[in-house]
């Protein structure tokens, strides 16, 4: 599995290939030096928010996307949450008093809530 801190640089990467510009160009733009920007592409730096915040916006992708917090360039973490809640409301109506514990859920945690209580149901119904 890859580590978190090289998701970046793989991510920014992937994102100038797909632009088809160079590295100059790209830092120009966001107004960096382009050794600089290179070394965020080689992991070599850690880019700080402003920065991340300038090729999210550059690059029309989230910051989630960026971080490696989610492999959806346009969705973040928090609408992935949001819509599993909406899921489990949905099809579990009274289920509704436990969501504000899960506050601190990843998506990944809340999918697994999801098909737990799925899980739960069915074996209910058998």
């Amino acid at each position: 599995m890859e580590k978190k801190n090289e998701v970046f640089g793989r991510r920014l990467k992937i994102l100038r290939d797909r632009t088809g510009l160079n590295q100059d160009s790209i830092a120009k733009e966001i107004g960096i030096s382009r050794s600089r920007y290179s070394h965020y592409e080689t992991n070599r730096v850690e880019p700080d928010l402003d920065l991340i915040r300038k090729l999210s916006d550059y690059h029309n992708v989230t910051t989630d996307y960026l971080l490696g917090k989610t492999d959806d360039p346009h969705v973040t973490e928090g609408d992935k949450k949001s819509a599993i809640i909406e899921r489990i409301k949905a099809e579990f109506p009274d289920a509704d008093l436990m969501f504000n514990d899960l506050a601190s859920f990843t998506a990944e945690d809340m999918q697994d809530v999801y098909d737990f209580i799925k899980f739960k149901k069915s074996q209910k119904e058998d």
